[in-house]
């Protein structure tokens, strides 16, 4: 109301924080820009897609999209209060018995009441009632990071499990040529039963680890059939590729070529796992600030900040205006309604102050300021936790890198040691248990490398997720699916609500990114979209 004072504080947004000073301060758009469809610098096709589904399909997102709507029409009650809150129309026709008499009684009225927002009470309901929809669509964006970054998660270890099958089947097939090796070689009398046994126990244990390995890989494809709101039949004909059956392939071809032998090259060429970016330390320290989690804490505090005017506003009266036009009449049973005397009218001004409180109304108001200053700790705490989330993916990614390296290395000396021993073993110039050793080692270290090119991806995954990115790529679009609307829609009037699609103030202009957050060029050749060539 124009005029009217505001109680309570105006709330101007919540302090700086202090970031750290080892970030490099890099340009803030190009930044936020690189990080609005991350997962695309992973060149899958495949992945590209299911994140796509996630974000149409999946029912935590659904769900908070439909928060949404519930904040928008609270947002709508809140507004509401500032016109007159009571407009009653209302009417009455009754037999009364008196006296031995029988009378008609007939009443209509219109009644309407507005108490005047003096204080600022409804304009700060206002005010919290629209921080609450704006905490919502943050909350709604940090759904889809969480909901974009378990995707690529789960994509990339059921990638990893997927690999890690075909490599133990390839060492389980070794593992029985050996065993056959040395079979004839006991019937010939040239080895011990015990050969023959060592070789056997080293197949079974191989064996025996595959079944836990596909328990890795069906719950994987199980975490990703919740996430895209599917069937898990339906998941597995999405996750069978073309591109992942040409490697297989590819794989295939090259070790029934070299039976007799092991090779370690193009491992990274023909691996199944998806080839993270590569990432630089470097990092736009302020970009931290716009994951949703703080949006969100921020935004909850400017909510809870509005609610300490509103509990204000009950120290002083509130004053109303009131009017009352109706019709009252009453005459004997069977007689006409006669309007001459029945008319009346009621108008002005009242007010009413509760002035007795016992300081019911102040301790009120400072358990709502008490409530605001946790949720500013609360919000220096989550940036806290983002300060952390970050720094552990950095710094865990590069100690990955490093490992995978040194991985590699292993299984190229691995695959080395075991194409020597075989030749030497046949030749009579070795004993069994240094090939079993070989073949052991060769096993262990191609099964590490693929769980470390796991790890180095999802370092990658974390290392985004951290830095809220992902959220950008639904900007402008429903927060809930066409037939989950037309169904609302149906059931009930929802005006237009259904249809907008509210941006928040910090929300930028939908971007595709070409090159990576860190300064590294996406392939244009290798780029891959939707729908796209």
């Amino acid at each position: 109301m124009p005029g009217c004072t505001v109680l309570g504080p105006n709330f101007t947004g919540v302090d700086p924080v202090p970031l750290p000073t080892s970030w490099d301060q890099r340009d803030y758009q190009l930044s936020q820009t690189q990080t609005a469809r991350w997962w695309q610098q992973f060149n899958d096709p495949n992945l590209n897609h299911l994140v796509d589904l996630a974000a149409q399909q999946n029912l935590d997102l659904t769900a908070a999209g439909l928060r949404i709507l519930q904040a928008r029409a609270a947002l709508g009650v809140a507004d509401g209060l500032r016109y007159p809150q009571r407009q009653t129309v209302s009417g009455r026709l009754a037999k009364v018995y008196q006296s031995e008499q029988t009378f008609d009684n007939t009443n209509l009225t219109f009644d309407a009441a507005w108490e005047l927002d003096v204080w600022g009470r409804y304009v700060r309901g206002v005010e919290s009632a629209e921080a609450a929809m704006y905490a919502s669509i943050a909350s709604y964006h940090d759904v889809l990071v969480t909901i974009t970054a378990e995707v690529v998660r789960n994509y990339i270890n059921y990638r990893t499990f997927e690999e890690r099958i075909l490599l133990s089947l390839r060492n389980i097939d070794i593992q029985k040529r050996v065993a056959k090796i040395t079979q004839v070689q006991y019937e010939s009398g040239d080895v011990t039963e015990l050969d023959v046994q060592q070789a056997n126990t080293q197949l079974y244990n191989t064996q025996s680890a595959l079944p836990s390995l596909k328990i890795g890989l069906i719950q994987s494809r199980n975490a990703l059939a919740v996430l895209l709101g599917m069937l898990p039949d339906d998941v597995e004909i999405l996750l069978k590729s073309p591109a992942v059956r040409a490697k297989v392939a590819a794989f295939d071809n090259k070790y029934e070529t070299h039976l007799n032998s092991r090779l370690s090259e193009n491992y990274d060429q023909l691996s199944l796992i998806p080839v993270p970016p590569r990432v630089q330390p470097r990092i736009e320290a302020s970009l931290v600030l716009r994951r949703p989690d703080l949006q969100l804490a921020e935004l909850q505090a400017h909510a809870q900040s509005s609610r300490i005017g509103i509990a204000q506003a009950d120290l002083y009266p509130q004053f109303t205006l009131f009017g009352a036009i109706g019709f009252d009449s009453t005459v004997p049973a069977g007689g006409d309604f006669s309007s001459s005397k029945a008319l009346n009218l009621q108008m002005g001004p009242s007010f009413s102050w509760n002035i007795f409180q016992y300081g019911r109304v102040k301790n009120n108001i400072r358990l709502e300021d008490a409530r605001f200053e946790e949720t500013l700790t609360n919000y220096n705490r989550q940036v806290l936790l983002a300060v952390q989330e970050v720094t552990n993916a950095l710094e865990s990614y590069q100690l990955n890198r490093e490992q995978k390296l040194l991985a590699f290395n292993s299984v190229d000396a691995s695959v080395r040691a075991f194409n020597i021993s075989l030749t030497q073993y046949q030749n009579g110039q070795i004993s069994f248990e240094r090939l079993l050793d070989s073949v052991e080692k060769m096993t262990r270290s191609e099964d590490n490398y693929a769980i470390v090119k796991g790890s180095v991806a999802t370092q990658v995954v974390a290392l985004y997720k951290s830095l809220g990115g992902g959220w950008e790529a639904n900007t402008g679009k429903a927060f809930v699916s066409d037939a989950t609307r037309e169904k609302m829609a149906e059931r009930t009037d929802w005006g237009d609500m259904l249809e907008e699609t509210t941006l928040p103030p910090w929300a930028p202009e939908p971007v595709t990114p070409a090159k990576s957050p860190f300064g590294d060029p996406i392939d244009p050749a290798k780029q891959r979209y939707p729908g796209g060539p």
